[in-house]
């Protein structure tokens, strides 16, 4: 894709990994919405970069993400970039989760992570085939590939997401639009909890190396570990996987 010129949509654009994309492509010169949930994140991220653009949305209510796409393409028509790097993580033993009394909560991660990325990439798609260039970025995760068990949800949802991605890439290539897959590692930021990922990449060289990505014209981008799981074999998975589950396994008994 082409790094400056674009006017671009990043969901949980406020903090995180969002907020370092938004950086990076205001820099670039890229005129740059970011939505998210929290208001106060919001203008916090605006204190620090005025040229943000900003909106309150709740991704988890359908209704809300179609008003983000009309309020998008009428009020910002140039449009022509959608990050879906919105997403929740949440780390639970089964054999001690609620699931009668509080599946609302575990399912909000589904919604989150599936639904509204799926919707709002099947919302932009016809309105940026319009456009002599477009791109979907679609934020997966290392864990698409190789799941943290301790996080089923998000590992399964980021796989779902993986295969989404891929399907999109297919049926809109003989559109303008790129389709592009960006699988984070573990990064240092708040995704799951404060202090979860603090012996994650840090998110400046991650954001980096992404952006490295981007200009060689990579349609799928790891960084760090992600990388080699992006094309482990089988066997490598359920090697990986295990011991990613050793190493955690006291923090759930």
């Amino acid at each position: 894709m082409k790094l400056s010129g674009n006017t671009i949509l990043i969901t949980g654009g406020g903090a995180g990994i969002g907020l370092a994309f938004a950086e990076r492509f205001l820099k670039a010169g890229n005129e740059v919405i970011v939505c998210g949930r929290r208001e106060n994140v919001l203008q916090d991220a605006k204190g620090k970069f005025p040229n943000l653009i900003t909106r309150v949305c709740d991704l988890s209510i359908e209704a809300e993400r179609i008003a983000l796409f009309d309020w998008v393409t009428t009020t910002y028509p140039d449009v022509n970039v959608l990050i879906n790097n919105a997403g929740i993580q949440q780390r639970f033993n089964v054999l001690k989760a609620d699931a009668r009394n509080d599946w609302s909560y575990f399912n909000k991660e589904i919604i989150t992570n599936i639904e509204a990325p799926f919707h709002l990439s099947m919302l932009f798609a016809p309105f940026f085939a319009k456009k002599e260039a477009a791109t979907l970025i679609n934020v997966t995760s290392g864990l698409a590939f190789t799941p943290f068990v301790f996080a089923p949800i998000y590992s399964a949802t980021k796989a779902a997401f993986h295969s989404f991605t891929m399907s999109l890439r297919h049926q809109l290539s003989d559109t303008s639009i790129e389709v592009i897959d960006v699988a984070p590692p573990a990064v240092n930021t708040d995704l799951g909890g404060v202090g979860l990922h603090t012996t994650g990449e840090p998110l400046d060289a991650f954001a980096d190396g992404i952006f490295k990505g981007l200009e060689e014209g990579k349609i799928e981008i790891g960084y760090g570990s992600s990388v080699d799981r992006l094309r482990m074999s089988r066997d490598e998975i359920d090697e990986y996987t295990e011991k990613m589950y050793q190493a955690s396994k006291h923090m759930f008994e």
